[in-house]
């Protein structure tokens, strides 16, 4: 990824997103596929605020349906999916991480985690799904509850990442754990991958839309705006 400065989730980069994803599926030759960031420190640091912010409702809810489409095609993926996590991962970096087969990590001062409620967002119920599947319910619960954020060795420790390794080598053990993976059968470790994702995929393309009004109507609620206001504010005093 590479949208200065911090890989924002914006419109252009969910479509380049889901245009690379869907390429390389098409692509028989192509067995796997890294995600990583060539920001300095930062993996990820989600959607694009400014994409929520005083925008009319059916614009909002256009957008979120490219995050669908986006997380639909990573996480439906038949390809084996590393995320190289080299710096921050909060919100939709998290659902970036989330969505993949396995995730690498930097070492050191990094957070990752779904923080939506300290923004008066919630987060929708497949990401909620894919934070009770990495870490287990209780853990889930307490941390979508708070908006918690973890530190990289304590997201270890709950297995919100599979891996940590110091931040220069995370795309060489990125590239060296898929070779591992990829001594695997295709077929096997597809069919296996697709058993256990394809419930949730399929909940989400049944309930696609009552989702996107959801998160449209939550979105455009005016304490959320004010809570986006002020965030927006509290960043332009940091420059």
């Amino acid at each position: 990824m590479n949208n200065p400065p911090v890989n924002s989730l914006n419109t252009a980069l969910l479509l380049s997103l889901r245009s690379c994803f869907e390429e390389l599926e098409k692509d028989k030759s192509c067995r796997a596929l890294i995600l990583t960031s060539q920001k300095p420190k930062v993996f990820c640091a989600g959607l694009d605020i400014l994409e929520l912010y005083q925008k009319p409702p059916d614009y909002v809810g256009q957008f979120w349906e490219k995050v669908q489409d986006m997380w639909l095609s990573l996480y439906g993926s038949r390809l084996v999916t590393m995320a190289a996590i080299n710096g921050h991962s909060p919100a939709g970096g998290c659902l970036l991480s989330l969505a993949c087969d396995y995730r690498i990590m930097a070492e050191g001062n990094f957070v990752i985690g779904l923080n939506e409620t300290q923004l008066d967002l919630v987060a929708p119920f497949w990401l909620r799904q894919m934070m009770v599947d990495a870490i287990g319910y209780r853990q889930a619960e307490m941390a979508l509850m708070v908006g918690a954020l973890y530190p990289s060795n304590k997201a270890l420790q709950l297995g919100l990442v599979d891996k940590l390794v110091p931040i220069e080598d995370v795309q060489t053990v990125a590239e060296e754990e898929a070779k591992n993976w990829l001594k695997i059968p295709d077929q096997a470790r597809a069919i296996t991958k697709m058993a256990s994702r394809k419930p949730l995929l399929d909940e989400l393309r049944k309930r696609k839309q009552e989702d996107i009004q959801t998160f449209r109507d939550e979105t455009t609620r005016e304490s959320v705006q004010l809570s986006i206001q002020q965030y927006l504010e509290k960043l332009k005093a940091k420059k």
